[in-house]
């Protein structure tokens, strides 16, 4: 930011003499007073110094927003899980496989006397805590299920991890590799507030039990180092950990927090008279901002959809300051349903994602009456040309039109007859060799080639696959000791192949612009102004505007949604959760995501390949392209996604605003994989991602500042063609093309000093690419749920 001048005097302010300095008329800063002939005097004070507050005064202000800040964290702790508002969501999710929750949820729910628990017909579990004057609400998803886990981790307040005692004392087998993974996503998406407990302590002998403890202590404090490890084998633990629940203190996931959600723990389904279509009611306490109506909420598995109405609902159990063990749990059923919200067509956010592009928005000649005329003459007549016997189609193509008659077009129905009766000919024939062929190939096979005992292991193994996997390692393996270096074609022109590609004097500082040659697909996105202002925008207006309260137990009424969709989605038996997207957070643009990889697939990621991308509260599927994540106006394209390495992912997408964690997710033998993890970059469809393709040459005479070079090009108009583009070497050395020697493809070169026999000349060219729009949200119509659980 450039520095402005300071002035001696500010406008409006006189300099005091020092006539009036001995005369004694003293004034304070920012006024002055001037003497009319000793009969009156004005004061002037100047508008900067009537706004600024002086020292002690901005002490008190910077205090008392001190305070105001306290204050509204504080508030907001205590309120969590009172009486009227959300009780702490937990999520019990076990660490050793075929482990047994029952057991630990029984003592969690039995531990207090004089607590009361009431079930969800989603599985959500109430106890009311009279003695700490607090409500925790219990959910353990599917084992099975890994995306079920993930989107309850997404909505709850704590996760409780159980560790099972009966681990022999390996550490390998404290967490098995199933629930190793889920570790690794859940640190990936955001952690809850996390408990580690202790079970199944009293069932090994009491002289193993601390060396078991000290054990799953150290494995705990790998992951995260200040937490403490408790046990869950008695009452008197239960009552503990949820002593611990009720007072911890709650971390803050600001992809989360930002946006309104909602567990539902009621779900009814009310279909239409026509069938297809019907209404979602979900009832559930709401967690995070505030809900309106008239804004698009998104469900897992299901899309987005509009709301019509939001009912205030009783919740499913309350706490009685007078501790009658018959009036804690209350009827909902009983009270009457008061409608909070009803939504308004005019306000309400349309559910539109795609930019309709208009065909005739471009420059373009209108047609005239002549050309109308002529069109139709032609179609009247055919234009008929006189050829030798034996030419083709083709060569009568060359003979003059002034050459050729027009006549009168009668048969071209039979010709169209002939011609389909002609192809169908040829197409049996064809057929039947064919045929012939495959009955050949078949008679030469005989039963002593084939290994009976073989068969059964080449019919698990993908032979076809793995020839695959082995060309990807290669060319990974070649990217890496050669980056973007390909060889020049002998059979085509190099100025043919490579002509949409272009020479830079520098990557860095070369302009390039932004609006050129873009794809007909970005007719159909949107872009920000200014992404990072409208986000700013977005957030303050979300906590200004009013609708439902957070902590409020109500039931929306979400509209048109299929009853197909809904029939396959209580098939899969997944959480049904809701999340309240901003303004905007449905249309399409171009997201992207810094992605760091994973250990759990060592392999390089070609770009343009399959993924599975779970975007904050979105989970879909794309082909994204990769680039550097560097500064700079301009990033380069990567062909691989290295393993141990950082990239950027570019894909068509529906908006999001940052903060959003990012899990990247590739299918190996029919089962996800974690692949990378990240986060949202921005939404820009204007970031430059620039592929660059390297040609080599090699020298064959070196002289004191010039070289004879080969290899690179095969023919002299190459030569001449990429004459003005600026030459490297792997050793440092820069020069250009001076003009080419023979016709062979051997060109002179200059240079800035002289080369050494070992070391490649290199011609940098580059081209912008765009990723393919190859967007497709995973829903149940849509996706095999056997495959959504792996």
């Amino acid at each position: 930011m450039a520095m402005e001048k300071v002035q001696t005097h500010r406008p409006g302010i006189f300099k005091q003499t020092n006539k009036e300095h001995k005369h004694g008329r003293h004034r304070s800063k920012g006024s002055i007073s001037i003497a009319n002939k000793g009969k009156t005097s004005v004061k002037i004070i100047s508008k900067r110094n009537k706004s600024t507050l002086n020292r002690e005064q901005r002490r008190n202000q910077a205090l008392q927003i001190r305070q105001k800040k306290r204050d509204e964290v504080l508030l907001k702790r205590r309120s969590l899980g009172e009486i009227d508002s959300a009780p702490f969501f937990v999520c019990i999710i076990p660490l050793n496989k075929d482990f047994d929750t029952e057991t630990a949820v029984s003592i969690l729910t039995k531990c207090d006397e004089e607590a009361s628990v009431k079930k969800s017909s989603t599985g959500v579990i109430h106890v009311s805590i009279p003695r700490f004057k607090k409500k925790v609400s219990f959910v353990v998803p599917q084992k099975d299920n890994y995306f079920s886990i993930l989107d309850c981790l997404k909505v709850a307040d704590t996760v409780l991890f159980l560790v099972s005692a009966v681990f022999q004392g390996d550490d390998n087998l404290i967490v098995d590799d199933w629930r190793d993974s889920i570790l690794t996503a859940c640190f990936a998406q955001g952690l809850p507030t996390p408990i580690f407990a202790l079970t199944d302590l009293e069932s090994i002998a009491p002289k193993k039990r601390h060396d078991c403890k000290q054990t799953v202590q150290k494995f705990i404090d790998k992951l995260l180092p200040h937490e403490k490890l408790m046990t869950l084998d008695k009452n008197v633990d239960g009552i503990n950990i949820l002593r611990r629940i009720c007072n911890q203190k709650k971390r803050t996931l600001h992809f989360r927090d930002n946006r309104p959600h909602l567990y539902a723990e009621e779900v009814e389904y009310i279909p239409d008279q026509q069938g297809a279509l019907g209404k979602l009611k979900v009832t559930g306490y709401l967690r995070g901002k505030n809900l309106s109506v008239n804004q698009l909420v998104h469900i897992p598995l299901l899309g987005d959809f509009q709301m019509s109405q939001i009912d205030a609902a009783n919740g499913p159990n309350k706490i009685d300051k007078n501790r009658n063990r018959d009036s804690k749990i209350t009827d909902s059923a009983s009270t009457m349903i008061k409608v909070l919200e009803k939504s308004d067509i005019a306000k309400q956010e349309s559910l539109d994602s795609e930019n309709i592009p208009d065909p005739m928005d471009a420059e373009q000649t209108w047609p005239t009456k002549d050309d109308f005329d002529m069109a139709e003459k032609e179609q009247k007549f055919r234009k008929v040309k006189k050829a030798p016997e034996g030419w083709s189609d083709y060569q009568a193509s060359w003979i003059p039109d002034d050459d050729a008659e027009f006549q009168l077009d009668e048969g071209s129905e039979e010709e169209e007859g002939s011609h389909e009766d002609y192809m169908d000919a040829r197409s049996e024939e064809a057929s039947e060799k064919s045929d012939d062929n495959e009955e050949k190939a078949l008679d030469t096979v005989t039963e002593s080639d084939i290994v009976i005992s073989d068969e059964k292991y080449d019919k698990e193994m993908d032979f076809y696959a793995e020839r695959e996997d082995l060309e990807k390692l290669k060319a990974a393996q070649s990217d890496l000791m050669f980056p973007d270096e390909v060889d020049t074609p002998q059979n085509q022109l190099a100025r043919v192949r490579f002509q949409k590609y272009r020479g830079l004097e520098s990557f860095r500082t070369s302009p390039w612009d932004i609006k050129q040659n873009l794809p007909s697909d970005y007719a159909r996105i949107f872009k920000f102004e200014n992404f990072d202002r409208t986000r700013k925008r977005m957030l303050k207006k979300q906590r200004e505007d009013g609708g439902v309260l957070p902590g409020w137990y109500v039931t929306v009424h979400i509209s048109n949604v299929s009853q197909l969709m809904w029939s396959s989605f209580e098939r899969t038996r997944s959480p049904l959760i809701l999340i309240g997207l901003f303004p905007h957070e449905h249309k399409m643009s171009v997201l992207n995501v810094v992605l760091k990889r994973t250990h759990d697939y060592p392999f390089a990621i070609k770009s343009k390949e399959r993924l599975v991308f779970q975007c904050g509260f979105r989970r879909f599927a794309v082909n994204p392209i990769f680039s550097q994540h560097t500064n700079g106006g301009k990033h380069k394209f990567e062909r691989f996604f290295q393993p141990e390495s950082v990239t950027v992912a570019t894909f068509y997408a529906p908006i999001m605003f940052p903060p959003a964690p990012i899990l990247c997710f590739k299918e190996v033998s029919g089962k996800l994989v974690t692949v990378a993890t990240g986060s949202l970059l921005s939404c820009n469809p204007d970031r430059l991602i620039i592929k660059r393709l390297v040609l080599s040459g090699h020298p064959l005479k070196i002289y004191k500042r010039s070289a004879v070079i080969r290899f690179m090009f095969f023919n002299r108009e190459d030569i001449l063609y990429f004459k003005p583009c600026k030459l490297r070497t792997k050793m440092g050395r820069t020069g250009h093309i001076k003009e080419p020697l023979g016709t062979h493809g051997h060109m002179k070169c200059v240079f800035d000093g002289q080369l050494k026999s070992q070391d490649t000349v290199l011609l940098n060219l580059y081209k912008r690419v765009f990723p393919k729009w190859t967007y497709e949200e995973l829903l149940v119509n849509c996706t095999n749920s056997d495959s959504m659980d792996t």
